[in-house]
């Protein structure tokens, strides 16, 4: 018989007849925790829409995170993925997710690519995702972690998220998941008549903020404090 005790999100199984200290590490379970993120983190708080979770449900989080981080993958807070950026806490993930209202024909931009989960859970939400990363080194890591998953319908472009992609403009959605001092303008502009834009805005003090394009401006729906790392580029 074995003694089996938890080490982070992994099992560590104590074989009788090792020699002493020897241990054997078995895979963690990967599946459960992320159905106990679903449970706990989203579904237990305001997160509801089924796609949303379902969605989470699927995408392996725990690739999408440096290996030293690994084992915990699910927590409910955000973690780092290196070069001063943070791969967001699940729920605001969620939150996100589910206040843009995507829908399966929709194209989405993304600003702020960082780890790519979240261009990976529009990816299981919409028909195109479009995602812009100023940080190369983290842009050719999400493009090689979405790519080895199947993500076909999401494309990466390294460059400065202030301008957006106007060549594939326009959107019927803009996620940005990095805090401006203000709406970019060029976001707007490539947003769609009725779309909508989940967005962090501020420095010390931040909120994020939903917004739809309508034809006199931006209409405010909801607001959330929130933490993001400042947007990195500036406006040209």
């Amino acid at each position: 018989m074995g003694i089996e005790r938890a080490v982070g999100a992994a099992l560590v199984l104590v074989v009788a007849g090792c020699q002493p200290g020897a241990q054997v590490r078995r895979e963690p379970d990967w599946a459960a925790a992320r159905a106990a993120m679903v449970r706990d983190q989203l579904r237990g708080r305001d997160v509801t829409d089924p796609r949303v979770l379902d969605a989470m449900s699927r995408v392996p989080r725990h690739l999408f995170v440096p290996d030293a981080d690994r084992a915990d993958a699910y927590g409910d807070y955000p973690l780092p993925i290196g070069h001063g950026q943070t791969i967001s806490q699940p729920y605001i993930v969620g939150f996100m997710s589910q206040s843009l209202e995507v829908e399966r024909h929709h194209r989405v931009l993304e600003i702020g690519t960082g780890s790519g989960y979240q261009a990976a859970i529009l990816a299981e939400l919409a028909a195109e995702v479009y995602t812009i990363e100023i940080v190369a080194p983290l842009s050719d890591r999400a493009r090689k972690t979405l790519a080895e998953l199947g993500y076909t319908n999401v494309r990466i472009k390294t460059g400065n998220g202030y301008l957006g992609w106007p060549e594939q403009a326009p959107f019927d959605r803009v996620m940005v998941t990095a805090a401006p001092d203000a709406v970019p303008p060029p976001l707007v502009e490539q947003l769609r008549i009725g779309g909508l834009m989940a967005i962090p805005v501020g420095t010390i003090d931040q909120e994020l903020r939903i917004l739809r394009r309508t034809d006199s401006g931006l209409e405010l729906l909801r607001t959330l404090p929130v933490r993001f790392v400042q947007m990195v580029g500036k406006p040209k």
